[in-house]
């Protein structure tokens, strides 16, 4: 991929079309990557683009918790529920996540960064947004466009705020709110990745993401999807984490230099 040029999209997936932030990256093929923001128009423009691409980096989980769907199952048939389960816990001697609000991908990337433990698709408003991911990557393979969860095919599942953790970007506050605090810590993020890049943003898409963490976002996820595309994310290694990541899905997570995606 690195011989040619390839296109990466990064999404912001929201509960609505309105509230999506959608970001194209047309990687040259010397690395450069000419980043620009899009506004579908709605859904099957979206599914356009996704198409179009190289990989798509959608923000979102693309799966519920095994758990939670046998236990939902058995709830709705009138059968006993599956007895309650934790993923295997932390070297540091703290228990793994509850598997019946948290995917096998969540608990390793909660491992893995040192963060808070994800957002819950089960149990939090999230869930809502996976609905929409859901219909969406239907539509998608409904046409043709393979959708493998595990990130095989077109649609990668990203964690813009773990990729910042794994390239070194540890902002001392959230960058997600609307306050004059947050904007400056986009700003110090928008500074990073350039750094980390080596190159400069175009000022419309500098500003853009300072003054919207949505757009911020969605560059992040376009710049994962190029991680994905050179190989620089941790895929299932092992069969479980293998037959999880194709029922739950699979957040990839970048390695640790950013200058690794030219």
């Amino acid at each position: 991929m690195r011989d040619q040029q390839t296109v990466t999209v990064g999404v912001d997936l929201a509960a609505s079309a309105r509230r999506t932030a959608v970001c194209c990256a047309v990687w040259a093929a010397d690395g450069a990557p000419t980043v620009e923001f899009i506004v579908p128009e709605g859904d099957e423009d979206l599914l356009a683009l996704v198409r179009a691409a190289d990989k798509t980096g959608l923000d979102c989980p693309i799966g519920w918790p095994s758990s939670f769907v046998a236990t939902v199952l058995a709830h709705h048939q009138g059968l006993r529920l599956p007895p309650s389960a934790r993923f295997e816990g932390r070297p540091d001697g703290r228990p793994g996540l509850d598997a019946l609000r948290f995917r096998l991908t969540d608990d390793l990337t909660w491992k893995a960064t040192s963060m808070r433990p994800p957002l819950s698709v089960s149990t939090d408003l999230l869930g809502v947004v996976a609905l929409r991911a859901a219909r969406l990557l239907d539509a998608l393979a409904a046409t043709g466009t393979p959708v493998p969860r595990d990130g095989s095919g077109q649609v990668a599942e990203v964690y813009p705020a773990a990729a910042l953790r794994r390239w070194g970007i540890r902002p001392a506050r959230s960058y997600k709110s609307a306050t004059p605090e947050a904007r400056d810590v986009r700003e110090h993020i928008v500074l990073a990745v350039e750094e980390g890049l080596g190159l400069a943003l175009s000022e419309p898409v500098r500003s853009t993401c300072t003054d919207s963490h949505d757009h911020l976002d969605a560059l992040l996820c376009a710049l994962v999807a190029r991680a994905v595309l050179v190989g620089d994310t941790r895929w299932p290694e092992t069969a479980e984490e293998r037959a999880a990541a194709g029922q739950e899905g699979w957040i990839h997570l970048p390695g640790g230099v950013l200058a690794a995606l030219r």
